[in-house]
Formats: structure tokens, sequence, C-alpha cells
């Protein structure tokens, strides 16, 4: 294997096979070259400046890696983080299948393209304690998702207090976590069913 191959390699493997166009210079691959890559099916061009190498075969999960990249910045930095409903999805505290990917990205985030119709983005910050990296992108936790979706009324009280539940029998969300949460009443009525 050549260096540049070892180099593509090791950062397609820690995104799940995906990969950036400036992923693949810096790695050593001339843009002029990347359609090559592709016609010879060592690459599959995902999206428009985004590849997977076709040794690594397309994953459910891959889908997050996949719009993780889409939201970088110029210097390479994913911006966005899925929250709200794809969050509970995520972490396996929900059955429901939105029809589109949520993604927290920062108030400052532009694109100069549309906005996939995959994704609904959500403007917000974000603290590092309301995230966790996974392999290629990030999610909150879950209880972050769940207080989103109660401020917002995206879904119904019953569905976000079993998925709350779920949380704390599974230890994803912890009873301190809750205690010193700042909406740690309303978080607590949602729990005991009051307020609906």
């Amino acid at each position: 294997m050549k260096n540049r191959e070892i180099k593509l390699h090791a950062v397609a493997e820690a995104q799940q096979g995906y990969f950036t166009t400036k992923q693949a210079v810096a790695a050593g691959y001339v843009a002029p070259t990347h359609h090559y890559h592709v016609g010879t099916g060592a690459w599959v061009r995902e999206r428009r400046g985004i590849y997977r190498l076709a040794m690594f075969p397309a994953s459910p999960e891959g889908q997050y890696v996949l719009w993780s990249l889409w939201s970088c910045t110029r210097g390479e930095r994913p911006q966005g983080v899925f929250s709200h409903q794809t969050s509970l999805g995520i972490h396996d505290l929900s059955d429901l299948m939105p029809a589109k990917l949520h993604m927290t990205v920062p108030e400052s985030f532009r694109r100069s393209v549309a906005i996939p119709k995959v994704l609904c983005l959500h403007r917000a910050g974000l603290a590092a304690g309301e995230v966790v990296q996974r392999q290629g992108f990030r999610v909150v936790l879950p209880l972050r998702a769940v207080v989103d979706l109660l401020k917002e009324g995206a879904e119904s009280p019953d569905h976000l207090r079993q998925a709350l539940k779920q949380g704390l029998a599974r230890g994803l969300i912890g009873r301190s976590e809750i205690r010193r949460h700042p909406d740690r009443k309303m978080i607590e009525r949602l729990l005991k069913g009051v307020g609906r």
C-alpha cells in the first residue's frame, strides 16, 4: 500500500469509510485524479465533495457520517450534531421513524446551496457536555434531545416520558444529570405525567 493510500484509509476508517475531497488531497490525492478513482470503483461518490472507499460497505449509520461531513466548515470541522428525534433513535430510545434527520448547527452556520430535503436543521449552541462522539459523527445526549422536543412540543409527552424512563433505566440519563439541569422542574413534571 502506498503512503497516500495508508493515510486516506486511516481517515476513512475513522469515518466509517467516508472522506471529503479536502481529506483526500491532504492524504496526497490531487483533485484532478478523483474522478479516476471513482471510475475504477475504488471510491464511491456519495455527494459533491464526499466519497466512500468501496472496501467499506454502506451501513445504516453511514448516513450520519455523510451528513456530518456535509456540515463541515472550510477547515473540515463538522458543525452538525444529530439531535431531537434523530438523537433518540440513535440512542435506541425511540421507535419513531422521522421523515428527516434532525441536526443542530450553530447560529452562524451558512451554506451557499440549498439544505438537502433529508435534513431538518435546528440552530442553537450546544455545550461540550451535551454531546457525545460516535464513529464519524456527533450526537446530543438523550436528556438534551428530550428537553428540546419537550420545549418545542414536537412529540407527545407520553412518548418523551417513555424515552426518559428508558434512558434512566439503561443508564443513558442519570438522576444527578436531571437534578443539575436548568429545566429540572419541567423534566420532573414530565416523569410524573403532570402538566400535559
